[in-house]
């Protein structure tokens, strides 16, 4: 997989692109190994001002409080207090904006489970947008989807 940003078309016609060392971070957690556990964390980043584009540029990585299985991640609180704390220092411009997650596919697609946790973290969650992201990591691609929050409906977006 290519290791240079990578974006995405969103429902608005603008995009959200994966920063370099975000996706670099994501990838090195792939589970080519059968041995290789789930990974995730959280997507943070920017709106781009007078535009529709968005940047993921850092992500969080597994905390040791993290639930990680062979076909399983749960993220643990770690994760919300980097969130919190990104916010913090940057006055409101690092933002929440979605999760990530591996799986021990080539190309990835959500279990039932993924859809279900998407859905409820749409409905429950406090975040600033209407949309939120959704990556999962396979061995060989990497594919992301958006979640509405006002319909609850999760789109996969094409790569461009």
């Amino acid at each position: 997989m290519k290791l240079f940003s990578r974006k995405y078309k969103l429902s608005n016609n603008g995009f959200i692109d994966l920063d370099r060392t975000a996706l670099h971070e994501m990838l090195a957690y792939r589970q080519k190994a059968k041995n290789n556990l789930e990974a995730g964390g959280v997507l943070l980043g920017r709106f781009i001002l007078d535009s529709k584009n968005i940047v993921v540029d850092e992500v969080t990585k597994p905390f040791s409080s993290d639930i990680r299985e062979r076909r399983r991640f749960k993220r643990g609180l770690e994760h919300q207090k980097v969130i919190d704390e990104k916010w913090r220092l940057s006055d409101g411009k690092t933002n929440y904006l979605g999760e990530w997650h591996t799986h021990p596919e080539n190309h990835p697609e959500p279990s039932r489970q993924d859809i279900r946790e998407w859905k409820k973290i749409l409905k429950n969650d406090v975040f600033s947008s209407r949309y939120l992201y959704f990556v999962i990591v396979g061995v060989k691609d990497l594919k992301i989807w958006e979640g509405d929050r006002r319909t609850l409906k999760i789109k996969e977006l094409t790569y461009e």
